[in-house]
C-alpha cells in the first residue's frame, strides 16, 4: 500500500484493493491521481504493470517518469508525441544557430571595416556582404566552404545556456 491506509492512485482509479506488494504504489502516490490516469489512458494499466515487472527495481522510477512524460506528450499531440516536441526544438535550435552565424558574420565584417587596411589587401576584399554570402549557400556545408573563418569565430554570448529553465510544454 502507498501512504498509510490510502490506496495508491492506480488502485483508486481501477477501484480495487491495494495490496502490500502493489507494483504501482511506489510510483503513483494517492495524492497525484492525474499522473496514473493519463498513463493508464495512453498505455493501459496492464501494459504498464508488465513493463514495470520486467525492469529491475532501480530503473522503475525512471521508467515511470518517462511513461508520464510520453503520455502527456501523446495527449497533447496524439500523432507525434515526444517526437513532435523534439523535432520542433531541433528546428528552433537550427534557426537560432543560423541567426547566430549571421550575427557573427556581421560582427566580423564590421571589425574588418574598422581595421586599417593592410598594404597587401585589395580594397574590394574588405567590403564583404556577409548576409549575401551566408544566404547564397543552400545548406551549411556550402556555408562552411565559403566562409570557414565564421565557423571558427568564438563568442561569449549566452544565447542558450539552459533550455530546461523555460516553462515546460508538457505540464
Amino acid at each position: 500500500m502507498g501512504t498509510g491506509s490510502s490506496p495508491c492512485a492506480s488502485c483508486k482509479l481501477l477501484r480495487r484493493r491495494c495490496a502490500k506488494d502493489c507494483i504501482f504504489a511506489p510510483y503513483f502516490p494517492p495524492d497525484d491521481p492525474h499522473k496514473f490516469a493519463i498513463v493508464h489512458k495512453v498505455f493501459g494499466a496492464s501494459n504498464v504493470s508488465k513493463m514495470l515487472q520486467e525492469l529491475p527495481v532501480h530503473q522503475r522510477a525512471d521508467a515511470v517518469s518517462s511513461l508520464v512524460y510520453e503520455a502527456n506528450a501523446r495527449m497533447r499531440d496524439p500523432v507525434y508525441g515526444c517526437v513532435g516536441a523534439i523535432s520542433y526544438l531541433q528546428n528552433q535550435v537550427s534557426q537560432l544557430q543560423m541567426q547566430l552565424a549571421v550575427a557573427q558574420a556581421e560582427i566580423l565584417c564590421i571589425q574588418m571595416q574598422q581595421e586599417p587596411e593592410l598594404p597587401t589587401t585589395h580594397p574590394s576584399m574588405v567590403d564583404c556582404d556577409a548576409k549575401s554570402l551566408l544566404l547564397s549557400g543552400s545548406n551549411t556545408s556550402d556555408f562552411s566552404d565559403q566562409m570557414p573563418q565564421f565557423l571558427s569565430y568564438t563568442s561569449n554570448s549566452n544565447v542558450i545556456q539552459d533550455p530546461l529553465k523555460r516553462e515546460s510544454l508538457w505540464t
